[in-house]
């Protein structure tokens, strides 16, 4: 079985990256800026993935926190 690679500018490298992250599996709040949110995945589609993986966030000041 090979394990599929992605590339940490793709959309879903990038979110692999950040909710693997040790802060995140750990349970800790994680902090993305908003700009970096809507470059690499869009807006859209980062809330859904919050949403199917049960993860919150808010906007402050030009950051998403996530929890």
């Amino acid at each position: 079985m090979v394990k599929q690679q992605y590339s940490p500018l793709s959309p879903e490298g990038w979110m692999l990256a950040l909710f693997s992250s040790k802060a995140a599996r750990s349970g800790c709040v994680v902090r993305r800026n908003v700009r970096d949110v809507e470059r690499y995945v869009g807006r859209h589609a980062f809330e859904q993935e919050l949403l199917r993986r049960g993860y919150h966030a808010v906007e402050n000041a030009g950051q998403l926190v996530i929890f």
